[in-house]
């Protein structure tokens, strides 16, 4: 397989990259880690005649905290996030979650920014962000991850809009944060990610997200309404929630498995993330 021709256009600023998209059209794309990108260049299923490459742009760059949010720009690799010392801090849960993207040579060059704008349904990231309540920072201003995963490979991204940041509130304390999945070469078949605050051995807040199985990352928001204010150990609503998650989920058949395969896949996961999320308090 090899690459058809393009021109690379390697820029230093937001205006000089929205410019370029403007000038060129639905002929450019923006690269950035490039491992979703070329691959689907190399196999034919696009074709640009420019690519827009923005590593270059510093403001775009970097992990830090800031004002209880964890603020990751949009050329962050994978691998600089698993490692970085505010992440690590403050949200070590995020760690665990990129340290177990594809593989290590994906971590080093992809990014997060270019991850959410693939808007691959199979998304280690995305179901995670879902579930931390995360904000996207574009050139149009912010939007909540919810509205910004439009589809399958579509965002809310207008042409010649870039992704910025991606904005993580810092989860307060007490809360446990889990992420489960079930992966076939690498690729997540199923993924869960959990949020569960607990006081005095109650549920006190609840987030679920599930991804992987259907056209999109998508929030539980029954499952996470019946999981709060139950007890820890209350086994019953942890199983109504995994039901209710996997109701939500909007499963689709495909070459991981049938939409019951997937459903009961869900259910698994819930309970073994909602359990794990406990624990990790």
């Amino acid at each position: 397989m090899t690459l058809p021709p393009f021109d690379l256009h390697r820029v230093r600023s937001v205006d000089e990259a929205r410019e370029l998209l403007g000038r060129y059209g639905d002929d450019a794309a923006v690269l950035c880690g490039g491992t979703e990108l070329l691959l689907l260049l190399k196999l034919g299923f696009a074709a640009y005649g420019h690519l827009v490459d923005i590593k270059g742009i510093e403001e775009l760059g970097g992990v830090r905290a800031e004002n209880g949010t964890l603020v990751i720009g949009a050329t962050a690799t994978h691998r600089e996030i698993e490692r970085a010392p505010a992440v690590l801090d403050r949200l070590p849960a995020l760690a665990a979650m990129e340290r177990d993207v594809a593989n290590i040579r994906v971590r080093n060059v992809g990014t997060l920014g270019g991850n959410l704008c693939f808007s691959d349904p199979h998304s280690d990231p995305a179901t995670f962000l879902l579930a931390l309540d995360a904000e996207i920072e574009h050139s149009g201003g912010r939007t909540a991850i919810p509205d910004f995963l439009v589809g399958p490979y579509e965002t809310a991204l207008a042409p010649r809009e870039l992704l910025h940041a991606v904005r993580i509130p810092i989860p307060a304390p007490g809360t446990g944060i889990a992420h489960r999945k079930l992966s076939f070469h690498e690729r997540p078949a199923a993924t869960v990610a959990a949020a569960i605050g607990v006081e005095g051995g109650v549920i006190s807040s609840a987030r679920i997200a599930v991804g992987s199985v259907g056209a999109r990352a998508v929030q539980a928001d029954a499952a996470a309404a019946r999981l709060a204010g139950a007890a820890v150990d209350d086994a019953g609503a942890t199983a109504e929630a995994g039901e209710l998650a996997a109701e939500a989920a909007g499963a689709v058949e495909d070459a991981n498995g049938s939409v019951e395969y997937k459903q009961q896949l869900v259910r698994v996961l819930v309970e073994r993330c909602v359990a794990a999320a406990v624990a990790a308090r």
